[in-house]
């Protein structure tokens, strides 16, 4: 029985333009390579980091590369960690919360529903201990697929400014939207002074690339570079070079298009297929992009305890309170599966649930 993931989060094999970043990094190693074969500047390589600020209207002095965007969280939480509790949606991205865990952080919890971030909640949060910065992820969150609506994001917005309070807006997958209006974001309007913005090419373009950014306040730059010098000295400038060519062929938008089209397709086949299998016995999300929806099974279902059962059955998932979610939840990734593997798993899912006894 060949196994079908719902776990990964990563883009399917078909997304990535394999031929054309090869011979972007072709052209990069022949025009540039004794720049991007050597030391640099260790906010990232030039030519990407103008590029990044004519696309956000900032000075490219308050823009950082990073390998990955989750590097940037590592960065802004040395930079302002110290300095109170770290604010995080519940549930959220798994890896941000083990960070804070192995640093011995403090974490405060901002409950996630159907449209985003409960903004009256971080109020009253913000009425306990101080909170050095709030992560969020407010577009296609990662594990819910929630995106923050309009109203919420003029709220956070005036709440960063009106608080002054550290905001780090994490946006991997705002690009990778299926239907629907774009939404500004929380950086835009409130003007990037409070607001720090993230984001990655690894949904857009390719994971292993490892090019990710984030822009940053100017005060922050003398910290960053000697926080970055630290911790590698430089970037990997070549993998850099190499997306900066991708963009200045043209190649972004025409890709970006072509895997809208691939990951939606698969998120409408894991929408029919829920729907067909398990309408009536679990509840869950209509995501309009990115790479996740998230599941409500019955509170009788305790989904880490399906678990084992699933991967017998060929079939693995993330439990939802590997992300602080409720027992009876999970993340279900469409991203990396076809949608013919998408409509087996949900069908062995529907069978396990059947078959599984109440939670005592």
């Amino acid at each position: 029985m060949d196994a079908i993931s719902f776990a990964r989060g990563i883009p399917a094999p078909e997304c990535l333009p394999v031929a054309e970043l090869a011979e972007c990094a072709k052209a990069v190693l022949e025009r540039d390579g004794s720049v991007v074969l050597s030391y640099g500047s260790t906010l990232g390589y030039a030519p990407l980091r103008e590029w990044l600020a004519e696309r956000h209207g900032v000075e490219p002095g308050r823009v950082l590369v990073t390998n990955g965007s989750l590097q940037a969280f590592h960065f802004v939480l040395e930079v302002l960690g110290g300095e109170g509790r770290v604010l995080v949606e519940r549930p959220t991205y798994d890896r941000p919360l083990k960070i804070l865990s192995t640093a011995g952080v403090e974490v405060g919890e901002v409950a996630v529903d159907e449209d985003g971030l409960d903004v009256d909640e971080l109020e009253r949060t913000l009425e306990g201990p101080h909170a050095a910065f709030l992560y969020t992820i407010p577009t296609f969150q990662n594990p819910t697929g929630s995106t923050l609506s309009e109203e919420r994001r003029r709220r956070l917005a005036e709440i960063a400014r009106v608080r002054a309070l550290p905001v780090l807006e994490d946006d991997p997958y705002g690009l990778v939207r299926f239907e629907g209006e774009a939404l500004p974001s929380v950086f835009e309007l409130e003007g990037g002074v409070n607001v720090i913005y993230s984001s990655s090419f690894s949904k857009t373009i390719a994971p292993g690339l490892r090019v990710g950014y984030a822009i940053v306040p100017a005060s922050f730059t003398p910290e960053l570079e000697d926080l970055v010098a630290s911790t590698y000295i430089t970037p990997a400038l070549l993998a850099q070079a190499t997306v900066y060519e991708f963009l200045r062929r043209d190649l972004f938008e025409p890709n970006l298009e072509r895997v809208r089209g691939l990951l939606g397709a698969r998120r409408d086949a894991m929408l029919e297929a829920l729907d067909r299998e398990l309408s009536g016995r679990a509840r869950w999300n209509r995501p309009e992009g990115g790479y996740f929806l998230w599941l409500e099974l019955p509170e009788s279902v305790d989904a880490s305890a399906l678990l084992p059962r699933a991967a017998e059955a060929g079939l693995t998932f993330v439990a939802g309170v590997d992300f602080g979610g409720a027992p009876s939840s999970a993340r279900l990734a469409f991203s990396f599966v076809s949608p013919t593997e998408i409509d087996e798993g949900v069908r062995r899912l529907a069978r396990l649930m059947a078959a599984t006894p109440a939670r005592v």
